[in-house]
Formats: C-alpha cells, structure tokens, sequence
C-alpha cells in the first residue's frame, strides 16, 4: 500500500475531510490531496504531525507494519502469569485443605487426602495447560543464576522450619506439606522474573 493509500483510508477511519486534515496540519487541501493520491509524499517536518493525529507510529505509517506480535505477546504474557498464578492458588489452598481438614474439622484421613490429591491433580493441569497453550519464546535466560541462588535461599529454609517445627509438634504426618510450599515459592519466583523479563523486552 502506497503512503497516499494509507493516509486516505486513515483520515476516512477518522471520520475528517481534507480541509480539516488541511487546517490541523498546517497545510493546504490541495497538499493533503496530493498526499492522498500520491502526487507528493509529506515532508519530513509533517510526519510527526500526521502519526500524532491519526494516533499511529511512524513505522505503521511508512511500512505498514502494525505492532500487532507486540500485542500478542503482551496478551500471552498476561495469560500465561494468569494461568499459572490460578494453578499456585489452588496448591495452596490444597495444602490449608490438608492442614485443617483432619485435625480440625475432624475428616477421614483417606477423604481427605483424596480431595488433596484431587485439587494438586487440577492446579498441575492449569499450570501445565497453561504452559502448554501459551508458549513464550526462548530466550537467553541472563536470570538463571539469580533465581536458582534465591531457590537454593528457599530451599535451605524450609527444610530449616521442616526439622524445627516437626520435632517440636511431632506431627510429621503433616510437616511435610511445607516441601509442596517449597516448590511453590520456588515456581513463583520464576514466574516473578518471567514477567519480569517480559516486561523489560516489552519496553
């Protein structure tokens, strides 16, 4: 598509006539016509003015490349954070099923421990289906050192609380629920610096 093409069907998207365009610009209508029918191309002094009022980028207007894998990524980005974020939320709410479920509100051990299994078993499926659907692209991962050092951090902590809070309760038939954590805090913190790094591209 010609420049002329692209600027008679944006001034039309915008609802202007040529001596509107004319007068906001700075011009004559017989140089916005001109534009148009691509007897002349706009100076470099009027680009600026053009992209500003059709509220497009320069390089839409000169090649007519929309930034529309920019959006995309933005829209996988935001689902993949989404996804995985939902499938976290239920681990953890499986675990304060758990943690409640026998000594508190006094549940069979094995119906309790199905429905365990059973909402572990639905937040893997959202974070792998997640992951599955909305593929982000590869990349050098210059992070990698940061987040493992910060999952080594975790990792030496909650075996720390594991130890200390099952010698004191002896309840071990339910300490081990803070290795599930574990992992957890360990996904959030790569989730964190995906979007992170995500982001970061993005601007």
């Amino acid at each position: 598509m010609f420049i002329g093409d692209k600027l008679l069907e944006l001034r039309k998207n915008k609802g202007l006539s040529q001596e509107e365009v004319a007068e906001k610009l700075n011009v004559t209508r017989q140089t916005v016509s001109k534009w148009e029918t691509n007897q002349s191309n706009p100076d470099f002094d009027k680009i600026a003015a053009i992209c500003e009022l059709y509220s497009i980028s320069a390089d839409e207007l000169l090649t007519g490349n929309k930034k529309e894998k920019v959006v995309a990524k933005t829209n996988t980005c935001k689902e993949r954070a989404k996804g995985i974020s939902i499938g976290i939320l239920i681990y953890f709410v499986a675990i304060t099923w758990i943690m409640i479920a026998i000594p508190v509100l006094l549940i069979n051990p094995v119906a309790a421990a199905a429905i365990f299994i059973l909402l572990c078993g639905v937040a893997t499926y959202k974070i792998v289906y997640t992951c599955m659907v909305y593929k982000k692209e590869k990349k050098k991962e210059v992070e990698k050192p940061i987040i493992k050092r910060i999952n080594n951090i975790i990792e030496i902590f909650i075996l720390i609380i594991y130890f200390i809070v099952s010698f004191i309760t002896m309840a071990w038939h339910i300490t081990w629920v803070l290795f599930i954590v574990c992992g957890l805090l360990e996904e959030i913190v790569k989730l964190v610096f995906t979007i992170r790094g995500e982001g970061n591209e993005k601007e």
